[in-house]
């Protein structure tokens, strides 16, 4: 039983940061300007690929017989209300935009490495979240090689 509630609270904590992905996706989303098609495309498919994640694991959570979390966690609010501060004095530049997907990219990336690296969940679980991670390192990689170019032009 204690397992059991162990692996729907971790659960739950990827699906609270998956719903913190896709919340910063949309606001970066906004931020672009007409120009930046390409990033609005990815930013997009980036939102897809979490609902998607999120699904699975939701499925999971229901499983067990679970009420499935909706939120955000209380870090990516503050970090999204840091950004609005930010953003007053230092403006939307596409640079920004980048690197703060790219700090989301790195806290998707080390929740599941810890979700992973507890030993508690079972092994048809783990399956799931180890084939989100290449696909989210992918997403950190393609993120930090735009930001690295915005960043020399």
């Amino acid at each position: 039983m204690e397992r059991t509630r162990a692996t729907i609270e971790i659960l739950n904590d990827l699906i609270l940061i998956n719903n913190d992905r896709i919340k910063g996706y949309e606001r970066a989303i906004s931020e672009l300007t007409p120009g930046d098609i390409d990033l609005k495309h990815l930013f997009t498919n980036l939102i897809g690929e979490s609902h998607q994640f999120k699904l699975e694991i939701a499925t999971e959570v229901a499983a067990l017989g679970k009420d499935i979390e909706t939120g955000t966690t209380i870090s990516g609010k503050l970090h999204r209300t840091w950004l609005d501060a930010k953003a007053v004095f230092s403006g939307h530049s596409k640079r920004s935009i980048l690197e703060e997907c790219e700090f989301g990219e790195d806290a998707i990336l080390k929740a599941y490495k810890s979700a992973l690296t507890q030993g508690i969940l079972p092994a048809y679980i783990r399956e799931i979240l180890s084939n989100h991670q290449p696909i989210l390192q992918a997403a950190h990689d393609k993120i930090k090689a735009l930001r690295d170019k915005a960043a020399s032009q």
